[in-house]
């Protein structure tokens, strides 16, 4: 494991020290690139429908990083319902969304640095306000990344997220 990071944010472009405190999947598992021709299937950086029978939000699964008071970020997809989707797809712009009760969904996103699949794991997407991504909570079981949701990680464990995803 390296000792030093510097990366550049996707975000700002500027290069920060230390290793990443985020990383991100571009689409949900199911996307297909060819599916953007199709008119029932759109893929943004928010939201996709696959077909016009599944449907996703992008939202962040916040870890906190207990000896460093930052927070860590998987950002990942979540399916919904059809009925949940349109909802939230129709206040996506209202300040009202924050006062929306959790989605369900299920995790749409595989993270490889963990030991059991992450697919389709049980979450709760929470609406922040508008210009925010939503927080996506994990069901408290015993899986290791929602472990890691409620208990938190340390930079050790941020750096290996870094030599595994960065250096390959």
């Amino acid at each position: 494991m390296s000792a030093d990071h510097s990366h550049a944010c996707a975000c700002c472009a500027e290069v920060h020290e230390g290793p990443p405190l985020s990383y991100g999947a571009p689409a949900p598992v199911g996307w297909k690139p060819r599916y953007a021709r199709r008119r029932d299937s759109e893929l943004t950086p928010d939201l996709c429908m696959i077909k016009g029978r599944h449907f996703y939000v992008h939202g962040l699964i916040e870890i906190p990083v207990r000896d460093s008071g930052e927070t860590f970020a998987w950002g990942v997809w979540v399916s919904l319902s059809e009925t949940n989707f349109a909802r939230m797809h129709d206040l996506w712009e209202d300040p009202a969304r924050e006062q929306e009760p959790p989605y369900f969904g299920w995790l749409s996103t595989e993270l490889p640095l963990y030991p059991d699949s992450t697919l389709l794991l049980k979450t709760h997407v929470l609406t922040q306000a508008v210009g925010r991504r939503p927080l996506i909570e994990l069901e408290p079981t015993d899986h290791p990344l929602a472990v890691e949701q409620r208990e938190g990680i340390t930079m050790d464990r941020v750096r290996e997220f870094a030599d595994a995803l960065l250096r390959g």
